[in-house]
């Protein structure tokens, strides 16, 4: 046999012993996904393990990706600004709550009042600014009158007049008369304090009430009320005595319905165990007087 017979039956034999090694060796199995990870997880930690023992640090127990977001979310770790930031929040929340707890209670008497006492409500403020609009109309006729009268001396003196009479009225030191209402409030509990005689004043007075008269003391702009020991009320200084008797000139049909609004005056006086009566009259007397003060320091501007 040649050489070269000899070189192609070994070639056959390698061939043939590594064909039979693949045949008995196992399939070459591919890693499935969960497995994977943990690898990958595994080799994480064996790296940080490392950086500890590089650094000088014992190595801990390895620990998987979600132990270590968890780690680094808890427990938190809040810088100044973020606190600040939420006293900040903290302080708007609470105004916005206390404005709209304070809306709340102010519109709750109308939210609980009936239709017929809404409609009440919004003709008073009807008739409130149709006074307003003939206050302005009367005052630009007066303008008008000036501006066209032939005597302008004479009719400046004629308004001058007119308006001292109108001025006295409301210093209380000339009487009046005219259409209004008499407000009368029993006391037999003595429940009835100054406050409550004030309130029904200023009610009065945004309802219209040109001249007020209590229990014959004038009621002027400067009038002050106390309570006095003892029992009763004193107005500027005058010691009154219940029944409490208002007689108050103005247009009826503004001066009633503004007493009788829901939690106005009546209802007030009326928890306190008091009885309120309201009469309408066409002709109301205020005779008491008040004594002209002099100013220490006005002056007038006019030359």
């Amino acid at each position: 046999m040649s050489d070269n017979d000899k070189s192609g039956a070994s070639d056959k034999q390698a061939d043939a012993g590594e064909n039979r090694l693949r045949e008995e060796l196992p399939e070459e199995v591919s890693p499935t996904p969960s497995e994977a990870s943990e690898a990958s997880e595994a080799s994480e930690a064996r790296a940080v393990d490392a950086a500890a023992v590089t650094a000088g640090e014992e190595p801990g127990p390895s620990l998987t990706g979600r132990q270590r977001l968890v780690k680094g979310l808890w427990p938190p770790r809040v810088t100044r600004a973020q606190l600040i930031v939420a006293l900040l929040l903290f302080g708007l929340g609470f105004g916005l709550a206390v404005q709209v707890a304070s809306t709340s209670d102010s519109d709750g008497a109308l939210r609980g009042a009936r239709q017929e006492d809404l409609v009440r409500i919004l003709d008073e403020l009807d008739d409130r600014t149709q006074r307003l609009e003939d206050e302005k109309q009367g005052l630009e006729d007066q303008r008008t009158e000036l501006e066209n009268s032939s005597d302008q001396a004479e009719e400046a003196r004629k308004q001058t007049v007119e308006k001292e009479r109108q001025l006295g009225i409301l210093a209380g030191t000339v009487a009046a008369q005219g259409p209004g209402i008499t407000l009368t409030i029993e006391d037999t509990k003595g429940t009835v304090e100054a406050d409550m005689l004030l309130d029904a004043i200023q009610e009065l007075r945004a309802a219209g009430a040109e001249a007020i008269q209590v229990n014959g003391v004038r009621v002027v702009a400067g009038t002050f009320l106390a309570d006095e020991d003892g029992g009763g009320v004193s107005v500027d200084g005058n010691k009154i005595d219940a029944p409490y008797r208002f007689k108050v000139i103005g247009k009826p049909q503004d001066l009633e319905p503004a007493l009788n609004i829901p939690g106005g005056v009546v209802q007030t006086l009326e928890k306190e165990q008091a009885t309120v009566t309201v009469e309408r009259a066409d002709k109301i007397v205020v005779d008491a007087l008040r004594a002209a003060k002099q100013p220490d320091y006005a002056r007038s501007s006019s030359q």
